[in-house]
């Protein structure tokens, strides 16, 4: 494992998982949010992102957590050695981001762009996953399987899978 996309859904455990990730292979870390977003929360233009994000997968080793344009997320999966999707269940990423947007009103979510609104990001959570299915689904699972060929791809599909997949990749 040099190169890591980590992808999914929001609110899905993303940031989690690649904080403790990175600190367990000493990969350096790079959340879209911190290169799409300013610290107001809007979006950077796109030149100025396909630009950082084409810097990114230059790199010899990274681990990206996150979605960010469509073309720089199938160049990202094509760059990368290992793919972690994290397909939970919809029912669990609504409660997550509610869980998030409840927390954040006392401790910064992790992986949160400094500045950045929680219920802004918490609105901008919802509107995603109301519009995910018309992206993650069956015909997204199978090119994610041509897309993996000679990589080694992760599957995780629920909260117990995510908590054995850290237990046993990041201790």
């Amino acid at each position: 494992m040099k190169k890591i996309a980590i992808f999914g859904k929001p609110g899905s455990g993303k940031s989690v998982l690649s904080k403790k990730l990175a600190g367990a292979t000493g990969i350096k870390l790079y959340p879209l949010d911190l290169i799409a977003y300013h610290a107001n929360g809007d979006r950077v233009d796109r030149d100025t992102y396909e630009k950082k994000h084409d810097e990114l997968l230059s790199l010899d080793t990274w681990i990206i957590d996150g979605l960010g344009p469509l073309n720089s997320f199938y160049k990202r999966l094509n760059m990368a050695d290992t793919l972690v999707y994290v397909d939970l269940p919809y029912w669990v990423s609504y409660w997550l981001v509610t869980k998030r947007c409840l927390k954040g009103f006392f401790v910064k979510p992790e992986g949160w762009p400094e500045g950045s609104s929680v219920m802004k990001g918490t609105l901008r959570g919802y509107q995603y996953l109301r519009l995910s299915p018309k992206f993650w689904n069956n015909e997204f699972s199978e090119k994610l399987e041509t897309l993996a060929e000679g990589k080694t791809l992760f599957v995780i599909q629920s909260v117990s899978e995510l908590n054995n997949f850290m237990k046993n990749h990041v201790q």
